[in-house]
């Protein structure tokens, strides 16, 4: 498999928004193009590069911006008292984080990049104030705000490691796929031992599945580059995760 780069935001130009923008849509919609939409521009912040292992902010700090990935992939997790890890999730380009510290107004987790990251920060206060004025834009923040607790209750249920493997795949083949990237085709930029903590499998589990996948034609592997063979096998496979 020849190497494939992440993907990268498209930085667009005076009236264009980046081509990963989260809110680009609602703006949109509402007949807003980049230059004409001043209020919301003045609340942007391009932050970064952060590179692997540096961290986007800690469990704690005071909340006050949310912030959409434009390259590069996050890793949110805690902390427990014995100093045991817990991977909450990934975040890919065009999606949002820091949407579950509104309610204590503090980061409740650590937010680490996995690559080279960069990010468009928002002041919270003021793009709630202006959501009062776009209806569609507070719509955008309570629909990810949802799916952030979505995707937190997806792997909660009784599943086999395969059924989880699957529905992992599939999640992310999806989400490449809303930004304009390949579906079939991607890297997983996350370590093995990272995607069997999300999924709460050991990483030698995680290794097996890999290669049980390989072995039937569902996917080829090549280190951290994923390639879907079957996606419709592989989706069968994740239904009763994804409850489809």
């Amino acid at each position: 498999m020849s190497p494939r780069p992440n993907p990268i935001a498209d930085d667009g130009d005076e009236f264009r928004f980046c081509s990963t923008c989260a809110f680009s849509a609602v703006c949109l919609a509402q007949g807003y193009d980049k230059s004409a939409l001043r209020e919301l521009h003045c609340l942007v912040e391009h932050v970064g590069p952060f590179h692997d292992g540096e961290h986007v902010f800690r469990e704690g700090e005071p909340f006050n911006a949310i912030a959409a990935v434009r390259a590069g992939t996050v890793k949110t997790y805690v902390t427990d008292p014995a100093g045991r890890e817990q991977v909450l999730g990934f975040f890919l380009p065009g999606e949002v984080i820091g949407l579950n510290a509104i309610h204590q107004a503090k980061y409740p987790c650590n937010a680490v990049a996995l690559d080279t990251v960069t990010l468009c920060r928002f002041s919270f206060p003021m793009m709630a104030t202006l959501a009062q004025r776009m209806p569609g834009l507070q719509t955008l923040l309570f629909r990810l705000l949802s799916q952030d607790i979505g995707k937190a209750a997806l792997l909660a249920g009784d599943y086999s490691a395969d059924e989880r493997m699957a529905a992992f795949l599939i999640t992310f083949s999806r989400r490449y796929a809303v930004r304009g990237f390949s579906p079939t085709r991607f890297a997983l930029t996350m370590a093995r031992t990272d995607i069997a903590n999300y999924l709460r499998l050991a990483a030698e589990t995680v290794s097996r599945v890999f290669r049980r996948f390989q072995d039937e034609g569902l996917i080829r592997v090549d280190r951290r580059e994923v390639e879907i063979l079957d996606l419709a096998a592989l989706e069968e496979r994740a239904r009763c995760v994804l409850r489809e």
